[in-house]
């Protein structure tokens, strides 16, 4: 089941499936909530489990683009969760009428980029945040 990310226990929720699939760039839950207020959250869930969370981010000025990110937790992957997240965020995004869909996967992320690229998306960035030393991939829908 797939459902937005509401309220403070279902944002803790979300933001442990970030944490733990983003470790270098760990939120606190206030910078959650304040994500929550920009951009969609959804969570995955099976069976009252959490399973991966998504941020779809809508255009903006400075960057015309949507963006689509979907997190599974490592012991889920390969079992469709991260393509439902997907295609619910995507249809999220289409929505905002953007001239692009991009996603962010961190580097080491190999199963994320497979992913990524599985799905139409071609590497366009790389950057790294202060202090980091593993760089995040932009990619874009191609």
């Amino acid at each position: 089941m797939i459902q937005q990310a509401v309220g403070d226990a279902v944002l803790a929720d979300w933001q442990h499936v970030h944490n733990t699939v983003i470790p270098t760039d760990p939120l606190s839950l206030d910078q959650v909530r304040e994500r929550s207020g920009r951009y969609h959250l959804e969570l995955a869930v099976l069976d009252g489990v959490v399973v991966g969370c998504s941020t779809v981010r809508p255009p903006s000025p400075e960057e015309p683009a949507a963006t689509v990110i979907a997190r599974i937790l490592p012991e889920y992957r390969r079992r469709g969760f991260g393509s439902r997240l997907y295609r619910s965020g995507l249809a999220r995004a289409q929505g905002f009428g953007a001239p692009a869909i991009e996603t962010i996967v961190l580097a080491c992320n190999t199963d994320g980029l497979r992913f990524a690229e599985a799905h139409g998306f071609v590497e366009v960035e790389r950057y790294l945040l202060d202090g980091d030393t593993i760089p995040f991939v932009t990619l874009r829908l191609s």
